[in-house]
């Protein structure tokens, strides 16, 4: 098991130093892999300051190939965001160690971890214990649908407050507040104001962020890192008018 928290370490500095961090998530699943080079040769020219690889549902076989291919060329950290244990990868820098702290299903509460736990040992992966809150997108998503447990309605900042509360009092790391992949609207940015002020850990914002005005605001209400998703994946070309994101 990998006891250097060096990924870790660098996002609590960069939040002591107010520094804005972006992970662009990729998804196994949807790689075109003919056109790959393409793909990396934007990520390299993005302001991004992580890679995140997964899905809620990947059924690719070729997560390793996708890690060592990035490798190759991307000089930052790549970091597992798995939906289940299948999707953990050795050729991986680290693991977002999740708990889906929204829902109620037990399989995703420590069900998942259980099984994971076993092979993240023997891994060389740095793991960080990330609390993961499901926040209503407006749209039926796919963490939604394949956890089966519902989001927390987005006008109550106050259960979202106290359940990322539970998650950094239990020793989570992080705490992930997450609209969905390809939702139609991003997290409220009062419930990230509201949730940013109130921790003392990094949080992450992600989900339903289509242009660079989404990734300001969420900044701007307190995300110590955004991750954008299926907007990149629609539009490679989506930082090229714009790389000052701060």
């Amino acid at each position: 098991m990998q006891n250097n928290n060096k990924i870790y370490q660098e996002i609590l500095n960069c939040k002591a130093n107010k520094k804005k961090l972006l992970a662009i998530l990729l998804d196994p699943d949807k790689i075109v892999w003919e056109s790959l080079d393409n793909l990396i040769h934007k990520i390299i020219n993005s302001p991004a300051t992580h890679v995140f690889i997964g899905g809620s549902l990947v059924t690719s076989n070729r997560i390793d190939e996708l890690i060592i291919r990035l490798k190759q060329k991307v000089d930052l950290p790549i970091i597992l965001f798995p939906g289940n244990p299948s999707q953990i990868s050795n050729e991986a820098d680290g693991i977002l160690f999740l708990s889906l702290l929204s829902g109620r299903n037990p399989d995703y509460l420590i069900g998942h971890q259980v099984k994971a736990a076993p092979i993240l040992y023997k891994s060389k992966l740095e793991i960080v214990p990330t609390g993961y809150l499901l926040i209503s997108g407006g749209s039926t998503t796919a963490v939604e649908y394949v956890s089966k447990t519902n989001p927390i309605d987005r006008a109550d900042a106050e259960l979202a407050l106290a359940t990322a509360l539970a998650g950094e009092m239990m020793g989570n790391k992080l705490i992930y507040l997450e609209a969905g992949s390809g939702a139609q609207q991003a997290v409220p940015e009062n419930i990230i104001e509201l949730v940013s002020r109130n921790l003392t850990i990094p949080l992450i914002v992600g989900g339903g962020i289509v242009d660079l005005q989404g990734i300001k605001k969420a900044y701007d209400s307190g995300a110590d890192l955004v991750v954008i998703g299926t907007a990149f994946e629609k539009d490679i070309h989506f930082f090229d008018t714009n790389k000052n994101l701060e």
